[in-house]
């Protein structure tokens, strides 16, 4: 008996020597997924999910060993103080990295925290230019800034729409006053009429409609995301106002349609990325593992959180090593080949020649207008 006993208790011994022997690589991610812009932070939040379960089924290797990869999620509810707590917790738990955050008004004040700990940080979403020109070298981001994506639609609105004159409001956040005033400094040409503000959290905006439709303008500029923007619209054309309505990527989602009670031809927005032609059959093929999946379309950023997660992931395996210090030089020069397009840095952390994608709506639906480098 005791003959056949050695073998498999030597076997279990092997087995657990295995299981100490794998690394275990902790992502944090962190979005809204409460609030307004939840759905938007469930979609990042998915991206992640897909990313990690991806390079667990491979069974992907840093310095030639396995290594096991775990996310760990965290809610900020697009609100900073509630930001920084989730990126203290983050730091507190030891991550090896982190994606996120998504807005930039959580993302900027949360990017100290992550600096002062030397843990690499991509937002996939976040555009405020500040983000990423603080100096702190643990900063990514894998889209273009507002700098480019206002200046685009506030040119395009002049040069393609024909806008003469133009009433701008934002929603008092970092990413929405930061893509509002990118915008009016694009809109050369056109005469801005009205500068308005509400909140991220409002649900009224008949005083500043009433206020803007007095001036008539031929176009409406929102700065903010969706949950309000898409209100907006809908007690705009209540109250009358036939203005084209703009924004940039924080309107320009699938979920519009619905919270604005239908959007058309007279809607445009932005989306700061742009998939070139070589890459739709492989982000025809994400989106629709990622609805098999989560019985849902992606919403915007999705793929793009998935491609951070690759990247990084990338810069370990290019370091031989999971440690923030030896694979945070890699990420700053990673080239990574992803679904929507080659990820690579300039010397700030932004995505070098960012491309944007505008949009419109036609039958419910987002529609492809261009996409401008």
């Amino acid at each position: 008996m005791q003959k056949k006993f050695i073998p498999v208790a030597l076997a279990m011994a092997f087995a657990a020597a295995g299981a100490q022997a794998q690394e275990i690589v902790k992502i944090g991610h962190v979005a809204a997924t409460s609030g307004p812009s939840a759905h938007l932070g469930k979609d990042d939040e998915n991206g992640a999910k897909m990313a990690v379960e991806d390079l667990n089924a491979q069974g992907f290797k840093i310095n030639g060993k396995p290594v096991k990869f775990v996310l760990l999620p965290e809610d900020d509810a697009a609100d900073p103080k509630q930001g920084t707590a989730a990126a203290q917790k983050l730091v507190d738990a030891k991550v090896n990295g982190v994606i996120g955050h998504q807005n930039s008004g959580t993302t900027i004040p949360a990017s100290k925290i992550y600096y002062d700990a030397g843990i690499p940080q991509i937002s996939a979403s976040s555009t405020s230019p500040v983000y990423t020109h603080q100096g702190y070298n643990t900063a990514f981001r894998v889209v273009a800034n507002d700098n480019k994506l206002g200046s685009v639609l506030g040119k395009y609105a002049v040069h393609k729409l024909g806008a003469k004159k133009i009433a701008v409001i934002d929603d008092r956040t970092a990413y929405g006053q930061g893509v509002a005033a990118e915008f009016a400094k694009g809109a050369k040409g056109a005469q801005v009429v009205a500068k308005e503000f509400t909140t991220d959290k409002a649900t009224d905006f008949n005083a500043i409609l009433t206020t803007i439709k007095a001036k008539n303008p031929d176009l409406i500029f929102f700065g903010g995301m969706d949950g309000v923007g898409g209100p907006l619209l809908r007690q705009m054309r209540s109250l009358g106002i036939k203005a084209k309505f703009m924004g940039g990527d924080g309107i320009c989602t699938e979920g519009l349609p619905k919270l604005a009670g239908g959007a058309d031809e007279t809607v445009t927005c932005a989306e700061a990325g742009g998939v070139p032609a070589s890459q739709k059959k492989q982000l025809e093929e994400f989106s629709a593992r990622y609805k098999k999946k989560f019985n849902m379309d992606v919403q915007i950023y999705a793929p793009y959180v998935y491609d951070a997660v690759m990247a990084m992931a990338t810069a370990m395996q290019q370091a031989k090593s999971a440690d923030p210090v030896k694979y945070l030089p890699f990420l700053a020069k990673v080239h990574y080949q992803g679904i929507t397009g080659t990820i690579a840095f300039d010397k700030f952390g932004d995505i070098k020649d960012g491309a944007l994608t505008l949009y419109t709506f036609k039958d419910g639906r987002r529609e492809l207008l261009e996409i401008v480098k």
